[in-house]
């Protein structure tokens, strides 16, 4: 046995069970309390993200925990992680005894980590390399009492709370005796109970023969964890499953884990409740038309799906999304699979979305990476950490589909939907978009159940109608709002990106070439009219014009017949005047009784005239 470097080797003749002092119960242990009620169950929390909460508070206290896997499942990162953590987080000392590899190995590998054991090592954790050579073991009795007390001493030494046995496995391979192999496993276990230690063991498995011998440390400890690694499609898995846990309930599902910059961790389904913060406050789509469609916009803190054939325009509406977030002040993550960044920024830019001034300000930054086969579970992981790093407020995700159709395990198939969720607990303002194969809507049901935790779903098509492509935007549904049901055509140009009114011709919506036509008819046809019009008009005003001629010639021709009327009347007057006046000269150039009968006879005459009036 080496420890600290020195070379210390131990025999010591075999010791029976009934020879062992008598366990006295310390302080941490879980034994029978005054008045036999057992102490409740208490955890100790691994740091380990995802581990702690399936478990509820992390691994036993004053137990033991078995670790079981094949070769590169991530064992040791696990318990050593463990023990860096309790160090920086909750100031504990710990113990870590190696039986295969060296500690400087161990060391060395942890700085790819970030985990400076160096400095831990001085006052926080302490490294034993126990390591042994077959001809000891082989060349007597071999028992753990010597490496134990000296365990012992040094965790009183530094009050170290956990302690971890690396590689147990290598021991008992060692002992090639089963009696010795139970015997110094129990007297591991009795003595994690007598300090009150939190003890965790690793085991490699692999082999069915050796499963089947060393199958009783599974019934000896109290917690049972489960790591796979396994290789599907060319792809590599990680998977961690609690199987057994004493006194506590778990949640029993396999689930993935990655290793990371960090360590390990574990990706967790999260709460079977749902409590998420939900607001009012909208925000704009960056197209007004789409806002008006949604009667405001995106609901704040909201998943929102595109989908939709390829070029339909999903990364443009994605761009006017972000460039309004970054007009708003707010940081902004665009993450595109399979199309660099540059190219991004110049495709946008063809249709009026500028994203570079807004790069240079730091508000946006776009991060592209290729997919990598069917285990997605590790590139969300990578997406989780961009996003704890750059903060954003508003998220892109183009296309996310690029994801979650490449799901090939169980393990991975809710992948998307927990990075989802994940988003929608930090109040991120998530923009997806899904590639489809078809025109339906139906089918973007098929990418891995993303529109079904959509909170707001669009739909772009293309409608070929006589000869040619269009492109048609309609809202499938937008949960908390109401919204347009109406069919509209998405247009871009050099100028930009429209949404071109509803326009309806004998029940059908016409787009395109088809569109234009019809309004260019409609425009001659109003023409048409307008011109039939102006001619009625001009023709209704020429036959008034001639009416009013016509009735002023009548009037002339009246007035001619009055003063044709008016001489006649003047000039019989005159005549009657100048008879009687013609008689009155006759009668007085004749004598003057005559005048008397003139008289006479004028009176008579009148008499007459009057008496004969109207019988013309």
């Amino acid at each position: 046995m080496r420890m600290g470097g020195d070379k210390v080797l131990t025999k010591r003749p075999a010791v029976l069970r009934s020879q062992r002092p008598n366990h006295r119960a310390t302080k941490g242990t879980q034994g029978p309390r005054k008045g036999n009620h057992p102490a409740p169950m208490t955890k100790m929390p691994t740091g380990i993200r995802g581990f702690d909460e399936i478990t509820g508070g992390g691994l036993p206290r004053g137990r033991t925990t078995l670790l079981m896997g094949g070769p590169g499942c991530g064992k040791t990162v696990f318990a050593l992680q463990s023990l860096v953590n309790a160090a920086h987080e909750g100031n504990e000392a710990g113990l870590f005894v190696a039986f295969e590899e060296s500690t400087s190995q161990i060391i060395v590998n942890a700085a790819t980590f970030g985990w400076d054991l160096h400095a831990l090592e001085k006052k926080k954790l302490f490294f034993l390399d126990a390591r042994l050579s077959p001809d000891v073991v082989k060349a007597g009795e071999f028992d753990l009492l010597g490496m134990l007390s000296v365990l012992r001493a040094k965790a009183e030494e530094i009050h170290a709370t956990r302690i971890v046995f690396d590689g147990i496995d290598v021991l008992l391979g060692l002992l090639d005796d089963p009696v010795a192999e139970r015997r110094e496993i129990y007297r591991i276990r009795d003595w994690l109970l007598e300090t009150g230690l939190t003890g965790c063991i690793t085991q490699k498995v692999g082999g069915l023969e050796a499963d089947q011998r060393y199958g009783f440390l599974q019934f000896m400890v109290d917690c049972v964890v489960i790591l796979r690694h396994q290789v599907v499609d060319g792809s590599v898995f990680r998977n961690l499953r609690v199987m057994k846990y004493r006194g506590s309930g778990f949640s029993g599902d396999e689930f993935p884990i990655t290793l990371t910059k960090e360590g390990l961790q574990l990706t967790n389904r999260g709460p079977t409740e749902l409590h998420y913060k939900v607001t009012d406050e909208r925000i704009s789509s960056g197209l007004v038309r789409l806002d008006n469609m949604l009667r405001g916009g995106y609901h704040r803190g909201s998943n929102v799906l595109i989908s939709g054939a390829p070029g339909t325009a999903k990364s443009t509406l994605s761009g006017l999304f972000a460039v309004a977030a970054c007009e708003r002040g707010e940081r902004t993550l665009y993450v595109s699979f399979d199309e660099g960044a540059a190219q991004i920024v110049r495709n946008l830019r063809s249709v009026g979305i500028r994203l570079a001034p807004h790069q240079k300000s730091g508000l946006l930054e776009i991060y592209s990476t290729r997919t990598r086969g069917p285990n997605i579970e590790d590139q969300f992981g990578d997406l989780r950490e961009k996003v704890r790093a750059y903060r954003p407020r508003c998220l892109v995700i183009d296309p996310l589909s690029a994801l979650s159709t490449k799901v090939a395990h169980l393990a991975s198939a809710d992948a998307s939907q927990q990075f989802l969720d994940h988003l929608k607990g930090e109040g991120i303002t998530v923009v997806n978009t899904s590639l489809m194969d078809g025109l339906s809507t139906d089918e973007a049901t098929a990418t891995a159940g993303i529109s079904t935790i959509a909170d707001t779903w669009i739909h772009v098509s293309y409608i070929v109608q006589d000869g040619e492509r269009n492109r048609a935007l309609t809202i499938v549904k937008s949960r908390g709002t109401g919204h347009s049901n109406q069919v509209r055509e998405l247009t871009l140009s050099n100028e930009g990106v429209s949404l071109t009114d509803v326009f309806v011709a004998q029940g059908k919506v016409l787009m395109g070439v088809a569109r234009w036509e019809w309004e260019q008819e409609e425009r001659a046809a109003k023409k048409r009219t307008q011109a039939s019009t102006d001619l009625k008009r001009l023709q209704l005003q020429l036959a008034q014009a001639e009416a009013v001629a016509r009735l002023q010639v009548v009037e002339t021709e009246m007035e001619a017949r009055k003063a044709e009327i008016a001489v006649l009347t003047l000039a019989t007057g005159s005549a009657s005047k100048l008879r009687v006046t013609d008689r009155a000269v006759l009668r007085k150039m004749r004598h003057a009784d005559e005048e008397v009968r003139v008289a006479k006879e004028t009176g008579a005459q009148r008499g007459s005239a009057k008496g004969g009036n109207g019988a013309i």
